[in-house]
């Protein structure tokens, strides 16, 4: 591979999903590294003053600063795009940094969001909180209607903000549906993909306008690093967004970036494997305790789920009778999976949302998101599949189900 190739738009345009999750955006150094370079710089020199005002300028490419651009950080950036099929991506400290900058870098005072009821606990209380001190109204629909997402627009309504498959309920939302709604009326619509991402679903491609990630989750897939990701066209990165992260600063970390860079090259693996377990373990679970999951033909939106993803993903959500009691017996009872507030990792994760990941928000705005006291979260990881069953054999039979 030549040392610029991962960033070779003629290169990479022919380069299949697994290529370029495993070689997309490397641009190697003059030593001809295999694995992709660490850059812990927080600045740079430049050999004259004038060449220092010029990249200022923008006259002439090259880094300035961290906050802005980082060889490392780029080299993921790139990577993201082509996986994402963005014209560009900004990578972020963390999902709700890119969350949070998506909309504020597209909002102002006086601009209305429509956003979907089913979003992660932090992102409702940015909707339902933040924004509207910030002079931004908001309104929250069921957004697995899009007529109920036609219905709450205003004249001041400038984008829709959804997470499909939503956490933790599982909601699936027609992205090419709402974006035809959206842009109809002027909007933009920015999907949260973190929990298919994008080998499972493509929002860009059904009509969204930018896609923001947690690369925590399933990207990192190993619970090391906090990470985020903004994606979308080159002129919303450097006309919108650029001017909002460089006087705010929420970039990522170069180490951080490295420690995705190269979980990435394992993803398509790794996303395989969870989301074929998570499979077997809807279909072992479903005639024991009410199970949702994308893949299963009893979701409600199974259909549409099979339309617009490329599996089911690894999530499952549980309902049991018994509200929190019998939730925290279940997980108290595991032995072999974890109790984490995390997913997307190796390792098999269950939590229960109404305690932990939704606990900021209020049992009402819980009810109407549809959690319950007895919902609970399972994140399917790559153990052996018959190990994970035994373990939730034992588990529901200790709560009697």
């Amino acid at each position: 591979m030549r040392h610029d190739a991962g960033q070779d738009p003629e290169e990479t345009a022919r380069w299949r999903m697994a290529t370029r999750a495993v070689r997309g955006g490397t641009a190697r150094s003059p030593h001809g590294e295999t694995s992709e370079a660490l850059f812990l710089t927080s600045g740079f020199a430049y050999e004259s003053a004038g060449e220092a005002a010029a990249r200022f300028r923008g006259d002439v490419v090259g880094m300035t600063y961290s906050r802005l651009q980082n060889p490392t950080v780029e080299m993921l950036e790139h990577r993201l795009a082509l996986l994402e099929g963005a014209e560009a991506a900004r990578a972020t400290a963390t999902g709700m940094a890119a969350m949070t900058a998506a909309l504020l870098a597209t909002l102002s005072a006086g601009d209305h969001l429509v956003a979907g009821r089913a979003l992660f606990g932090s992102c409702r209380v940015l909707v339902d909180t933040i924004l509207p001190r910030l002079g931004i109204a908001t309104t929250t629909v069921d957004a697995r209607t899009p007529e109920a997402v036609e219905a709450a627009f205003r004249p001041e309504t400038r984008a829709v903000f959804l997470e499909t498959p939503a956490n933790p309920t599982l909601d699936i939302v027609d992205i090419e549906a709402v974006a035809a709604i959206a842009h109809a009326r002027g909007a933009l619509l920015i999907v949260d993909n973190a929990f298919a991402t994008p080998l499972v679903q493509r929002p860009l491609a059904l009509g969204a306008d930018i896609v923001a990630h947690s690369a925590t989750k399933l990207m990192d897939g190993q619970g090391r690093v906090l990470a985020g990701a903004i994606l979308g066209s080159r002129a919303f990165m450097t006309e919108t967004l650029l001017p909002f992260v460089r006087h705010t600063g929420p970039n990522l970390s170069p180490f951080n970036a490295w420690v995705v860079l190269k979980a990435l090259e394992t993803l398509p693996l790794r996303l395989a494997r969870a989301a074929e377990n998570a499979l077997t373990l809807a279909r072992f679970l479903e005639p024991r305790v009410p199970t949702l999951y994308p893949g299963l033909p009893s979701h409600p939106q199974h259909a549409l789920a099979m339309r617009q993803m490329a599996n089911g993903g690894t999530i499952i959500t549980l309902q049991l009778e018994g509200g929190t009691q019998a939730a925290h017996a279940l997980l108290d009872a595991l032995r072999l999976i974890d109790i984490s507030n995390n997913l997307g990792d190796s390792k098999t994760l269950m939590t229960h949302p109404a305690t932990t990941t939704h606990h900021s928000v209020s049992p009402q705005v819980r009810a109407e998101m549809g959690i319950t006291e007895g919902t609970l979260r399972l994140s399917v990881g790559l153990e052996d599949v018959e190990d994970l069953m035994e373990d939730l054999d034992q588990a529901l039979r200790s709560i009697g189900a």
